[in-house]
């Protein structure tokens, strides 16, 4: 029997009721820097690589915070640019046409009646983070991340992935007519990041 193909992906669904994501720590004279969504949901991405946050795109009055919706966290690994496509432009487009296709479209976003959505259909705006624990396997007493993505293909891939999230939202009709945004770290600082949930909802996806 052969043995089973490696993922190349991996994703962690997390339902949410509120998250706000700090993409710049307070400084000497200036306040911390939070990203701000205003409508349902949050879309957490990761890379497979050894990465902190930069800057969000604003710097809010008030703490930025997403209400109901889904927090996704996403992870690459080493080998995904190679097995799936002999380009490394084709694989971030079959890589995420497939990943962003599946994430927004599957029911797990709860509606106000209590019934299961997607995001799209929810909706909501999307917050995407860079993380990269998801890639992590233990080694004695400490988590070892060799099986990531290398940095620079971990960017590109990041950045595909949220120009195709806008894409999504962007053709959505419900979405369009709501006004929701897509929001985004990238990579840099330290990522601080504060969610609610209304009970224990998640999810493990490969790819």
């Amino acid at each position: 029997m052969a043995a089973a193909r490696p993922a190349r992906a991996r994703a962690l669904l997390q339902q949410s009721v509120s998250a706000r994501l700090q993409v710049r720590p307070p400084e000497r004279g200036s306040e911390a820097q939070w990203v701000e969504v205003t409508n349902a949901t949050a879309l957490a991405g990761g890379l497979s690589c050894r990465l902190c946050l930069l800057c969000g795109s604003v710097k809010l009055e008030k703490k930025g915070q997403i209400q109901r919706g889904l927090v996704i966290y996403i992870c690459f690994f080493k080998g995904a640019d190679e097995d799936l496509v002999p380009k490394i432009v084709i694989l971030t487009l079959i890589l995420f046409l497939f990943a962003v296709d599946t994430l927004l479209n599957v029911k797990l976003s709860e509606s106000e009646n209590g019934e299961f959505v997607s995001v799209l259909d929810l909706p909501g705006d999307i917050l995407i983070i860079p993380q990269a624990t998801l890639g992590g396997k233990p080694k004695g007493r400490k988590m070892q991340y060799h099986s990531n993505i290398e940095k620079e293909k971990g960017l590109e891939l990041y950045s595909q992935f949220v120009t195709l999230c806008e894409k999504e939202l962007a053709a959505n009709a419900k979405c369009m007519e709501a006004g929701v945004l897509v929001k985004h770290g990238t990579y840099g600082n330290r990522q601080v990041l504060k969610l609610d949930t209304n009970g224990p909802y998640t999810h493990l996806i490969e790819f």
